[in-house]
C-alpha cells in the first residue's frame, strides 16, 4: 500500500471553506464502500440514544474501511440517514468531541437525510462510507 493519499478535497475558487465536511472529493484508487451501518456492536446490541449510536456507527465504519485494507484518510463520501433531523441538529455541538476521536480531523463529502425509518426499528442513524484507497 501506498503512503500518498488517494485523495484531496475539492473547493471551488471564491466558495467559503465548509466546516465538518467536503463539497467534494477527488480520488484514484481501489474503492471500498460499506453498506449502510448503524449504532450496534459486533453482537447486534444497539447503543442507547442518537450520540451512543453516532459514536459506535462511526466505529464500525471505521472497522469496515480497515478490514477492506482502507484508512480513515481514504473515506472519501459518507451518507447519513436519520430518523429525527431535529435530533440531530440539536446534537451538533456534541457531534463534533464523538467524530473526531474516531474519524479525526478528516471531513470527507457528506450528505445527511432525514428518513421515516431504518430497516433496524431500534437504529437511530445509518451511514454509508464510499472509500478510495490508493492502488
Amino acid at each position: 500500500m501506498s503512503n500518498l493519499p488517494a485523495s484531496r478535497a475539492i473547493l471551488p475558487q471564491g466558495w467559503p471553506v465548509p466546516r465538518g465536511y467536503a463539497n467534494g472529493m477527488v480520488a484514484e484508487g481501489r474503492v471500498i464502500v460499506t453498506g449502510g451501518l448503524v449504532g450496534w456492536n459486533a453482537h447486534g446490541v444497539f447503543a442507547e440514544g442518537f450520540l451512543p449510536q453516532l459514536r459506535q456507527t462511526l466505529a464500525n465504519i471505521k472497522a469496515v474501511v480497515e478490514a477492506g485494507g482502507g484508512r480513515i484518510e481514504d473515506i472519501v463520501r459518507l451518507t447519513w440517514y436519520v430518523t429525527d433531523i431535529e435530533a440531530y441538529r440539536a446534537s451538533l455541538k456534541d457531534m463534533g468531541p464523538i467524530y473526531r476521536e474516531t474519524l479525526g480531523r478528516h471531513f470527507p463529502a457528506m450528505a445527511v437525510v432525514q428518513v421515516v425509518a431504518l430497516v433496524e426499528p431500534q437504529a437511530l442513524i445509518e451511514i454509508e462510507a464510499t472509500a478510495v484507497v490508493a492502488a
